[in-house]
């Protein structure tokens, strides 16, 4: 979507600060929303692209402020309380939560490794033409939604070539708003770095996107 969440290609944000001998979770809170994640997605309360929009409703400022596992607990909130599978007072402590029905799908202990490891795959078997092919030049088209999509804001209105057609995938336009799958081509589509950031880029590295039909018109 537009705004401070789609930090992709952005400048001023200062020099990535890195950490010797970083551990993979700093608290233990952190540890147990990585759990949560999984847990969530294996339950069907959400998809990952509901989850990613999510994340981009939240205030500017405390997106910025914020932590990475704040930000998915914050998903994790406003996704469950708009489904109605916890309430205000539940969340804030003030009532005894409601256990989940016998029937909701649980993560067992055998399918952590495959969960973590894998995921799912938006991949899906669906009879769609291609509308380009690889050694294609296109241009990203300039969309400016209010939703959510993958189509990063420093690519738009950008030429770049088909490298790779990876097959035919769900869009996240769509699967993050509970509107369908709407089955379609990605490609891995080649941008110059000079074709995204100008001439002061340097001038032999290149981007590869992948990107959707929807998102791509010919030359």
């Amino acid at each position: 979507m537009n705004g401070i969440h789609d930090l992709g290609g952005m400048h001023g944000m200062g020099a990535v600060i890195t950490e010797p001998d970083e551990p993979p979770f700093h608290h233990e809170w952190e540890r147990r929303a990585f759990s949560l994640f999984a847990s969530l997605f294996v339950g069907g309360y959400f998809n990952v692209d509901m989850f990613r929009h999510a994340i981009e409703r939240m205030n500017p400022a405390h997106y910025l402020e914020e932590s990475y596992y704040e930000h998915w607990m914050h998903a994790f909130e406003t996704l469950l309380l708009e489904k109605g599978v916890i309430t205000r007072e539940e969340l804030a402590g003030k009532v005894a939560a409601v256990p989940a029905s016998a029937e909701t799908p649980v993560l067992r202990s055998d399918m952590v490794q495959a969960v973590v490891n894998t995921g799912a795959s938006a991949r899906v078997n669906a009879e769609v033409s291609a509308r380009f092919r690889v050694g294609d030049q296109v241009r990203a088209k300039n969309l400016n939604p209010v939703g959510h999509t993958r189509l990063p804001r420093y690519a738009r209105g950008k030429i770049g070539t088909i490298e790779i057609d990876h097959g035919v995938f769900v869009t996240p336009d769509t699967v993050a708003h509970g509107l369908g799958e709407h089955p379609q081509h990605v490609y891995s589509v080649r941008f110059a770095a000079t074709e995204l950031w100008g001439a002061d880029a340097p001038p032999k590295d290149t981007v590869r996107i992948d990107l959707w039909d929807d998102y791509l018109e010919a030359l």
